[in-house]
């Protein structure tokens, strides 16, 4: 694996994160509360129902937040290997589940619980849609990381 220097982690993270985004975008209308998610974000932001939350900011977020979370997985990557000492393909697999731990927590943890109108019988559905989606984008992070940085 490439060493990344600090800037060509800053330049890969967001072009990660863009890549990662667009095919959590394949796997989210697949599922029944796939889409849901963003919408979350969108409407703790803006102090309203979950259904009813701003469809533009919804975007915005999940944008925002993946290219930041692209960010986040590069530093992992590089941190875990160079910290642990070890090799590039478990670095990479390292970060990916930390990264994945860390999207399903903060979701889980964070929005979620502050999201008004979802009735309780939705939370496990959503928190499970978002455990895929987030696992689509660990995955496809992890193949961006390992190809840009040859491993």
């Amino acid at each position: 694996m490439t060493t990344l220097s600090l800037l060509a982690g800053l330049a890969l993270g967001p072009i990660v994160g863009l890549v990662a985004t667009l095919a959590m975008d394949q796997v989210m209308p697949r599922l029944p509360e796939g889409t849901t998610a963003p919408k979350v974000a969108a409407g703790v932001l803006t102090d309203t129902p979950v259904d009813d939350a701003p469809e533009r900011l919804a975007t915005w977020v999940h944008y925002v937040a993946g290219g930041g979370s692209g960010l986040l997985f590069v530093g992992l990557a590089a941190a875990t290997g160079s910290l642990l000492g070890l090799g590039p393909l478990v670095a990479v697999a390292v970060a990916g589940v930390v990264q994945l731990a860390l999207m399903v927590g903060f979701f889980a943890l964070v929005p979620l619980p502050r999201a008004s109108g979802l009735p309780r019988q939705r939370l496990g559905r959503v928190r499970r849609d978002w455990a895929v989606s987030a696992a689509a984008y660990v995955v496809v992070a992890a193949a961006v990381v390992g190809v840009a940085t040859g491993i």
